[in-house]
């Protein structure tokens, strides 16, 4: 991945007369917001005056083993780049889709309309609809989307205006993808040797079915709320892990920023099975997550309302967010303290005595500025 980014990053952007300035001379307006290759979506100012286009795609191996969730995961993800630009609104969705040529057709028969089922259902939950897309056949299965939108700029929050003083907000926690190689591992007695001194059969189901939850969980209502709390930037947190994207994220300022990273909310117990193994990085921010939350700059004085708003009960439940770090000055860099506070997050219906936590360390929010 960071190869394939350092070649586009290569490429020119915009291309030559499609710049915002030459598309809004030609519409005869002011030039309109315009973001390439690098992060989240992209934004195409049209050629009709005060619109733009927003789409992203994306696309991945399955990782659950339910297909049905896979369809609703991938879904999610495709649509959480839109929803990291503050865009709650899907005009219209591609399925992307691989059917493994290794599968029966009794195989393929049930396996493939549910991913679709849990797909569409998902696009349906976000508003929008799947309209169309590509089938192929492949060694591997593979799954994924195209996202569209056309908006005007209040519509959308560019990913460029965080401040010294901001505080920055996480909305999912992380560790999924140790979650879901341990639930793996329990099928492996050399792989679950290594890590069951620190964590039971029980505690990995439960956050196994934790991450499923929290992967096929829409970011919308975030996006939303974004609008409401004078955001000034956001991302996703995908396949680079936190400390990736908020990196990516603090190159794309306009002012001399870096972001510090205080606190990294964890399902419980996955931080235990990362040092137990040395793999992940989940402690330094390297851990790929899918379908993660939005990592969000927030003003100071609206980042513990927003923390409390998102979990209300008129947004259905199931929403969380935890201020994690500050915007300081610096030279558009984010990094991680050495000794970040680790947030053991419980799985829902969970209690710290099932998962052996103290409770100190055992939360489902938390909104304070420790730092």
């Amino acid at each position: 991945q960071g190869a394939l980014l350092k070649l586009l990053a290569g490429l020119r952007w915009p291309p030559p007369g499609r710049g915002p300035e030459e598309v809004a001379r030609r519409a005869g307006g002011t030039a309109s917001p315009a973001l390439g290759i690098g992060l989240d979506s992209c934004v195409i100012p049209l050629r009709h005056r005060g619109l733009s286009l927003v789409q992203t795609t994306d696309f991945f191996y399955p990782l659950v083993e339910d297909p049905y969730m896979m369809g609703r995961i991938a879904c999610a993800n495709v649509l959480s780049d839109l929803y990291a630009m503050g865009i709650t609104e899907c005009d219209n969705m591609l399925m992307l889709l691989s059917v493994s040529q290794s599968m029966s057709e009794e195989e393929r028969e049930k396996i493939t309309p549910l991913m679709i089922k849990g797909f569409r259902d998902a696009a349906e939950e976000g508003g929008t609809a799947v309209t169309g897309g590509q089938t192929v056949a492949n060694p591997w299965i593979i799954i994924g989307g195209v996202a569209t939108v056309v908006c005007q700029p209040h519509e959308f929050i560019m990913p460029d205006s965080a401040v010294v003083g901001d505080v920055l907000v996480l909305t999912k926690p992380l560790g999924t993808q140790v979650a879901v190689n341990a639930h793996q591992w329990l099928d492996n007695p050399e792989r679950w040797s290594k890590v069951k001194t620190v964590v039971s059969r029980q505690e990995v189901e439960l956050a196994y079915q934790e991450a499923m939850f929290n992967m096929a969980t829409l970011n919308r209502t975030a996006a939303g709320l974004m609008h409401s709390f004078n955001a000034h930037a956001a991302t996703d947190i995908t396949g680079f892990g936190i400390l990736g994207h908020s990196q990516s994220l603090a190159k794309q300022q306009r002012n001399e920023v870096s972001f510090v990273i205080h606190n990294l909310p964890i399902i419980a117990k996955m931080a235990a099975i990362s040092k137990a193994t040395g793999q992940f990085g989940l402690l330094q921010g390297t851990s790929a997550e899918t379908s993660g939350g939005l990592l969000i700059c927030l003003p100071r004085d609206q980042a513990a309302h927003f923390c409390s708003e998102i979990k209300s009960s008129k947004y259905g439940g199931g929403h969380q967010a935890w201020i994690v770090g500050i915007v300081e000055k610096g030279n558009r860099t984010a990094r991680i303290i050495d000794k970040p506070r680790v947030i053991e997050v419980l799985p829902r219906g969970a209690t710290a005595t099932v998962f052996a936590l103290d409770n100190s360390s055992a939360s489902s929010d938390d909104s304070s500025f420790p730092f």
